[in-house]
């Protein structure tokens, strides 16, 4: 690998899940600002639920996600009643019914119990309407999906699911505390295919303890072989300055910069080869699966759950540390599950901070989007001259062209897309830490 390469690597970049990035949401947001928001929301407005489980059997200790570890079922019953209070609560504050997509996401969604989540659908379907739902989708541990799950959740309406396999290596496994065998995995997609959900995602990482690249291609032909219409390929993110368990991690054990790279390029080699077609930065999929169709036709679009072709005018978190984007800006809630849920229960929103979006973060905004989604976007000409002193070093290792107004990444750039996406964020030198470009 060349110098500069590795260089761009090892840069400290946003993913850009948002514009502008978590890292820069303030408490000037608050419960009072989310609920004036909802009340602006037009009837006719689409909606979007993201339904967050901050609960799992054990942390995995890779894991970057807002979730604890339980084994008894009060916490998770006493959270169930304030989801329940929260769902209530944000229908109360808009005339806005109109759901067209629902997300679990996690920690483990099905903690809560077939029962507990056919609440949440029932709370949410008498106080919504979900005639104009198109995905109903989930994250699943497949350690837990057996028969009997996979059939609640097709009664349930579940259309997608994504399934965590990270890596099929047992050392690999062992690493970062998940121990996952194939066949778990493998018995899992068909219990799901079986109950009729046939949309399968599979969620696979690069960049782990003990990886190399033959241990990398030999998880993604054993994902390969289950005929996923999906697989999102996420570089590790070791931030365990805000994730304690990743201390449990070794920096010895990972793969440094060029490694990383020479993963992730291997990996987009050989789904390539097997047919599949790249979408963003992490993502492969099937040539005639609907993100496909979206990045075709320029429709492909980025948010907290990665890449989707969700056309939701806004998407609404419910749930500990859930975030949420209107047309007026980002809001997300309480992370500490206690707080969040009395706070609920006194029938206030858990909005602990936010942002609200000026126009310039969304001309901004917009031009990182079309970067990662398409890797090309035309600028608006008086937001060049800042973004040259970091796009000509790329220009010149031949990674991103600039002609007139148009940024393209090459072929050969496009990894370090997230390192051109930086050139236009204004906010980024203000705050935060941020994991490795590739």
């Amino acid at each position: 690998m060349s110098e500069d390469r590795l260089a761009f690597a090892e840069r400290a970049v946003p993913r850009y899940t948002s514009y502008p990035t978590a890292p820069h949401f303030h408490p000037g947001v608050d419960a009072d600002t989310y609920a004036r928001w909802l009340e602006a929301l037009p009837t006719e407005t689409g909606l979007s639920l993201y339904l967050h489980v901050p609960f799992c059997t054990a942390l995995c200790t890779y894991c970057g996600c807002h979730t604890q570890a339980v084994n008894h079922p009060e916490p998770v019953m006493a959270y169930l009643e304030g989801l329940l209070a929260e769902v209530e609560l944000v229908a109360s504050h808009t005339q806005a019914r109109r759901v067209t997509r629902i997300h679990w996401g996690g920690g483990t969604p099905t903690m809560l119990g077939l029962p507990g989540m056919e609440q949440v659908i029932a709370h949410i379907a008498a106080r919504f309407d979900l005639s104009h739902v198109t995905e109903h989708a989930i994250e699943l541990d497949p350690r837990g999906l057996d028969q009997a799950l996979a059939r609640g959740l097709a009664r349930l309406g579940i259309t997608r699911a994504s399934l965590g396999a990270q890596d099929f290596n047992a050392e690999v496994q062992r690493a970062i505390g998940r121990i996952q065998p194939f066949e778990v995995v493998m018995a899992g997609v068909g219990h799901l295919r079986e109950a009729g959900i046939d949309a399968i995602n599979l969620d696979l990482m690069y960049g782990l303890p003990h990886q190399g690249c033959d241990e990398l291609e030999r998880s993604l032909l054993m994902a390969h072989s289950l005929s996923p219409d999906r697989i999102a390929l996420f570089g590790y993110a070791h931030v365990p300055w805000m994730r304690k368990q990743q201390k449990l991690i070794q920096e010895s054990w990972l793969p440094g910069a060029q490694a990383r790279l020479e993963q992730a390029e291997a990996a987009r080699r050989l789904l390539a080869g097997l047919g599949y077609t790249a979408i963003g930065l992490d993502h492969f999929t099937r040539p005639d699966d609907a993100l496909a169709i979206a990045a075709r036709e320029g429709r492909l679009m980025r948010n907290f759950q990665g890449y989707t072709d969700d056309t939701a005018d806004a998407l609404l978190g419910l749930g500990a540390s859930s975030i949420g984007k209107l047309p007026q800006g980002f809001v997300q809630n309480q992370p500490d599950i206690r707080t969040y849920r009395n706070t609920i229960k006194q029938g206030r929103f858990a909005t602990i901070r936010g942002l609200e979006l000026t126009d310039d973060d969304r001309r901004r905004g917009a031009v990182i989007e079309r970067l990662m989604c398409d890797f090309m976007v035309e600028v608006p000409a008086d937001l060049l001259p800042d973004a040259m002193p970091t796009l000509v070093p790329l220009m010149e290792a031949g990674m991103v062209l600039v002609r007139g107004r148009w940024v393209t990444m090459t072929s050969r750039g496009r990894p370090f897309v997230r390192v051109v996406a930086a050139a236009f964020d204004a906010w980024l030198a203000k705050a935060g830490r941020h994991s490795a470009a590739v």
